[in-house]
């Protein structure tokens, strides 16, 4: 049995499948609309989602499975203090693989030591989120079309955002990725993404405070928010919040064919006059995301022996 937790999971050829699955469902979403039925996802979302759940909810319809789970913890038997494990135990006998969304980092490794179905990490605290890296890698790879000799610049919340962990630990096994990090030095990237991806594989990257310096070199431009959630403390996220905002004074300095990515929610870290622009992608990229996960489901569910493998392989 095969589960998502980390990017590291995936080989870059399978990456490059499940991007090929993708695009396949896009030119053709009709030929897939049965390929699961009877089949059933369950969402366990223990923080609050809006995309990644309806996008893994959409995906699974659209493959004519069904869908069944929870949306806050609240809803759920954690606020009585179950375990994941428990969870997982009784969720494998209800449905046929398991997306997770988690605020403590390896919670869905947790539940896929205890699980008899595919566990999907949708996200776990400030540490992975595969799903949305795939996601990014089918944006860059359609629109750009290609995934290596690009710079790919990462600007806001590097530290704690896990979106941006993720694509760098993705990105880095591709030839010829450059990173530059755009951040307050309160929320550089962490010290192990540097020491363990970047520099012991001799990826170039830099680090600055500057958006506009660093514009003209960027082919990709990925924003995030600065999240709230993720601070001890009010009067540091408030100070930190509005550090770097993306308008259209400041695209001036960018490429004339640059994609301007954002995993949302935005908040005001991107100026809404930038929406119209060509270059902004982020609500594709969020289109992109539900037959990323088609195909994910598709390829966890399939089985080697069955005659539906042509249809997903």
């Amino acid at each position: 049995m095969h589960h998502l937790i980390s990017p590291q999971d995936l080989s870059t050829t399978q990456i490059n499948e499940l991007i090929a699955l993708a695009g396949r469902i896009i030119e053709s979403p009709s030929s897939y609309s049965e390929i699961c039925k009877g089949k059933k996802l369950a969402t366990l979302f223990y923080e609050p989602s809006t995309r990644t759940r309806l996008s893994f909810e959409a995906a699974m319809l659209n493959l004519g499975g069904s869908v069944l789970g929870f949306s806050s913890a609240d809803s759920s038997s954690a606020a009585k203090g179950e375990s994941v494990a428990d969870t997982i135990r009784v969720i494998s006998s209800y449905a046929d693989i398991c997306a997770m969304r988690h605020p403590k980092e390896g919670a869905p490794m947790v539940a896929a030591m205890h699980s008899r179905i595919p566990v999907i990490n949708a996200g776990d605290g400030g540490h992975n989120h595969p799903t949305q890296t795939l996601t990014d890698l089918l944006t860059i790879s359609r629109l750009k079309g290609r995934l290596d000799h690009l710079t790919i610049g990462c600007c806001g919340d590097l530290k704690f955002g896990r979106t941006v962990h993720s694509l760098v630990n993705a990105m880095a096994r591709y030839e010829g990725v450059r990173f530059v990090f755009i951040s307050p030095e309160e929320l550089k990237i962490p010290a192990y993404l540097r020491s363990d991806v970047l520099d012991s594989a001799g990826i170039s990257y830099k680090e600055t405070k500057n958006l506009e310096e660093v514009m003209p070199e960027l082919d990709v431009l990925y924003m995030t928010r600065v999240q709230r959630e993720r601070f001890f403390n009010e009067e540091d996220y408030i100070r930190l919040k509005d550090l770097f905002i993306l308008d259209a004074e400041k695209m001036k300095y960018a490429r004339p064919d640059m994609l301007v990515m954002h995993p949302l929610p935005r908040v005001n870290e991107i100026s809404t006059e930038v929406d119209s622009d060509p270059r902004a992608v982020y609500f594709k990229q969020a289109e992109y995301g539900m037959y990323i996960r088609m195909a994910l489901i598709l390829t966890l569910l399939s089985d080697p022996e069955n005659k539906k493998e042509a249809l997903v392989c």
